[in-house]
């Protein structure tokens, strides 16, 4: 084995011997806590700059997108951070050009808009299921990084992650959502067909890749198994993305105030029941 060769396979191993340590609620929570207000300060940065940032987010079902989405977006604001997730197209929207919905949804300056599933559809649930032609996907995949170069071009930093589970993980997450009432509803008819087509997606995957992993758009692909270290990771990464800075802002101080000089209505109001 070369010296290459080893350093590659020690540092592999020392990977897997981290992510197989259980990663505690409580220093999960802390460093998240941390992350969130460094979200903050890329929240302000982007508004007070002007920048568009845009965040896809794929991968197999049940590997943990919208954990990891809701862990990034938690804490800033919405009319920032942007979430966008499509149904099922329209005959309308079917008949358009293929990105043309996607595209009225990029951001705008002073936005983050993340994308829960994207135009890679078409590369992944839409070829595996038969939704499309092959020419369809094949014209898809040429397009694409010109399309991704265009968006690119206009200013747009545009993150794409892959989220990678095991076949033995995904199930055990599906199933776990037959019995959790919290859950039931993450569980289509579509996540059925598709359980037994692991080896399909893995070659739609490996596709994709192969076409649309660019130098101006590149793929990047996190370790999913366990879903408080993913979400972790990507947070931080997407931090290390974006060259944000602290916004100067002016101390905070709550301004003096009147209360008491008028005298409530003595109105019947409807009150909540207080059971807890």
């Amino acid at each position: 084995m070369s010296k290459k060769s080893k350093h590659k396979a020690i540092q592999a191993q020392a990977t897997e011997a981290v992510a197989s340590e259980k990663l505690s609620r409580k220093d999960y929570e802390k460093e998240l806590e941390r992350l969130h207000v460094e979200l903050v300060k890329l929240q302000q940065w982007v508004v007070h700059k002007g920048r568009k940032v845009c965040i896809l987010f794929e991968g197999r079902d049940g590997a943990g997108k919208g954990g990891t989405i809701k862990a990034l977006t938690e804490r800033v604001s919405p009319r920032v951070f942007r979430v966008i997730a499509l149904p099922a197209p329209t005959d309308r929207e079917k008949s358009q050009m293929y990105f043309q919905r996607y595209i009225p949804h990029l951001p705008a300056a002073g936005e983050v808009v993340i994308f829960d599933r994207s135009w890679y559809n078409r590369a992944g649930v839409e070829r595996v299921m038969g939704f499309c032609s092959d020419e369809e996907v094949e014209w898809f995949l040429e397009t694409t990084p010109s399309v991704e170069s265009a968006i690119t071009r206009s200013g747009v930093t545009l993150l794409k992650y892959w989220l990678e589970v095991s076949p033995d993980e995904q199930e055990k997450r599906l199933r776990a959502r037959i019995d959790d009432g919290r859950k039931t509803w993450k569980l289509t008819p579509m996540d059925l067909k598709s359980f037994d087509r692991w080896d399909d997606y893995t070659r739609a995957r490996d596709e994709m890749f192969a076409a649309t992993d660019t130098e101006t758009a590149p793929w990047f692909v996190a370790r999913s198994e366990d879903k408080k270290r993913v979400r972790l990771n990507v947070i931080r990464h997407i931090l290390s993305q974006v060259p944000y800075k602290d916004v100067p802002s002016a101390d905070v101080e709550l301004p003096p105030r009147k209360v008491g000089k008028y005298k409530p209505a003595d109105y019947p109001f409807k009150f909540v029941a207080e059971r807890f």
